[in-house]
């Protein structure tokens, strides 16, 4: 039988995930890594971490099988950050990591340099301090001696890809999230690197997430129990490859991640760019397909909060099954789920956690249902924003730890008058990985068809016709509460911040 391997290069850990060709998950290996915070907001990891991590995480799924069988491996992980080569191959100074936010002074240079329109119309995004480019700046306004130093840059998966193989690549997902792609020519953006005077070498070679980057080193092999010559496939950025592990893959499907934050990703057949970058708009790790994608910053970490502040004593089932016995609309308790500021589709750090509408009738559980559906409502921007460009949504697949919450899930049914499914799969990057592995092989002959190959469907929930309307009611209220209380978030800030300081 025919292995594959999916590698994801985490933010804490790298995984890799062994599949065989049905799809079925044979086993899988995590080793960890620290990241370190030299100064407040700053974030860095030693990419020869990861490569440790990477070698034993690999060694240990490869054992269970004979390696002959192992067919491909296929890259994923952290997107953003950034790998600094010198001319012989060395690693410069450790990665500055996608969660940093160091380099608000250099997206500001880059907006004004490029412009914020031609900024949209090239790459499909806002530069914000977490993508690559900006990280670049820094290092050349902050660290000459090692900006001098420069020869090439990767992303995090691709410094592993270069140890596995010896070649600089990257894929098309993964590079969107650069600043310096045309997300619409899947290249390299001539205009933009020569306008950032980031020379063009520097960049590595594109490829779609299909193609085969280069096979593993003959010495790498042996080392990690592997076939001479293991192919190793482009691969793509960790929600990218979630999108394939989910079977997102033809439009009319979206995945909703509800992890700690909340991701609606859909797939487009064409590129859809929000002239305002309210949305990501990417290349997708299916061949000459594209990707919008938003974030509800607090979507289960919201629930996580509500029950280690009020309830830590008290199981979430059980929490959820009080909720229950709540009405839909939670009799006008709004909770509106900033606690960590908001990306999508209000992009403000100074958005407040808030609930809105309490009278003597509310009690516990109607605050617990009022969790559950004001994310369900920010989740629902991100929805709109989509059909504003053409979107629509027929299923959405749902995945993260929120999604073991039957109550939930209905809940999102009903406002989003939407399917609901929940695919086999729960290990979203690295399988997704796997299958783009098997993809590059010609095992089979295109994504989509190694999706509907190997990925099955659990569970199905459909809206409740009798709830549709009433969320669309108290969704039309929700919807106006930040643009009411946005000048009263930013008072807050900045009196907390006079008093603080």
């Amino acid at each position: 039988m025919s292995f594959f391997i999916g590698l994801d290069v985490g933010t804490s850990g790298a995984k890799a995930l062994l599949i065989n060709v049905k799809g079925e998950v044979i086993t899988s290996s995590t080793n960890e890594y620290p990241m370190f915070t030299p100064k407040p907001n700053w974030t860095e990891q030693n990419p020869t971490d990861w490569w440790e991590a990477s070698k034993k995480s690999i060694n240990e799924v490869a054992s269970k099988v004979n390696k002959d069988e192992i067919r491909a491996i296929g890259l994923t992980g952290q997107m953003h950050g950034l790998v600094i080569l010198d001319s012989s191959g060395n690693v410069v100074r450790p990665c500055i990591m996608w969660n940093d936010q160091r380099t608000i002074k250099e997206c500001e240079e880059i907006t004004r340099k490029v412009g914020f329109e031609k900024l949209i119309k090239i790459t499909g995004n806002q530069v914000l301090t977490g993508f690559t480019a900006p990280k670049i700046l820094w290092i050349r306004n902050n660290e000459p001696e090692n900006y001098n130093k420069i020869a090439k840059i990767l992303l995090p998966k691709d410094y592993i890809r270069f140890r596995l193989t010896g070649e600089l690549a990257t894929d098309v997902s993964d590079a969107s999230g650069t600043s310096l792609l045309n997300v619409r020519e899947r290249q390299w953006s001539d205009e933009i690197l020569s306008t950032l005077e980031i020379p063009k070498e520097w960049v590595p070679q594109l490829y779609e997430s299909t193609e085969v980057t280069g096979k593993i080193k003959h010495d790498i092999s042996e080392e990690l129990n592997l076939p001479n010559n293991l192919p190793v496939a482009a691969g793509g950025g960790d929600q990218a490859a979630g999108g394939i592990g989910t079977g997102t893959v033809e439009e009319g499907i979206t995945s909703l991640v509800l992890g700690t934050s909340g991701v609606v990703f859909a797939h487009t057949d064409k590129p859809r760019i929000e002239k305002e970058g309210k949305v990501h708009s990417f290349c997708h790790a299916v061949p000459d397909a594209w990707h919008i994608m938003g974030v509800t910053l607090s979507a289960a970490g919201s629930l996580q909060w509500y029950r280690n502040t009020f309830h830590k004593d008290i199981d979430y089932s059980e929490l959820t099954i009080e909720a229950e016995k709540i009405i839909t609309g939670s009799e006008g308790l709004f909770f509106l789920p900033y606690l960590s500021g908001e990306r999508t589709p209000h992009p403000d750090p100074n958005a407040k956690g808030t609930f809105i509408g309490a009278t003597v009738r509310h009690n516990s559980a109607h605050f617990t249902r009022s969790v559950l559906e004001g994310v369900a409502y920010s989740l629902r921007d991100c929805f709109e924003i989509n059909k504003s460009l053409g979107v629509e949504t027929s299923q959405v697949r749902i995945s993260g730890g929120g999604a073991r919450s039957k109550l939930w899930i209905q809940i999102l049914s009903d406002l989003l008058n939407s399917e609901i499914v929940t695919p086999s799969s729960t290990e979203g990057a690295p399988y997704g990985a796997a299958i783009l592995a098997a993809a590059a092989t010609g095992d089979f002959n295109s994504v989509n068809e190694a999706c509907d190959s190997m990925l099955k469907i659990n569970e199905i929930a459909t809206p409740n016709k009798e709830n549709i309307n009433i969320y669309e009611d108290y969704y039309s209220i929700y919807k106006n509460l930040y643009s009411t209380l946005k000048s009263t978030f930013a008072n807050i800030s900045s009196t907390v911040e006079r008093y603080s300081s």
